[in-house]
């Protein structure tokens, strides 16, 4: 049901709408327990995807660093590596 939900601050280019949505979503199916709600629920659910995502953005927004902005694709690419490394089959 949870995928990880990725660090967004300090990239190059800023995190874009669509992902600080999906981490918002991520994390309110993770809380909720549910990864689609019941009709009764999905204003309340819809509605805390909206509201995290919106203060995520303030977030990312107001933070600031001095170290350099990473890449995403060098950074996509040691996730690869540690998963690589982590799931690799050893044959006997």
């Amino acid at each position: 049901m949870c995928r990880n939900i990725h660090p967004l601050h300090n990239f190059e280019p800023a995190a874009t709408d669509d992902e600080v949505h999906a981490a918002a979503l991520q994390f309110v199916r993770k809380v909720s327990g549910s990864t689609k709600p019941s009709k009764a629920n999905a204003e309340a659910f819809d509605r805390a995807v909206h509201e995290i995502a919106h203060i995520t953005r303030h977030l990312l927004d107001d933070l600031v660093t001095h170290a350099p902005p990473k890449d995403r694709d060098i950074e996509a690419a040691k996730a690869r590596a540690r998963a690589e490394k982590r799931y690799a089959t050893f044959s006997a």
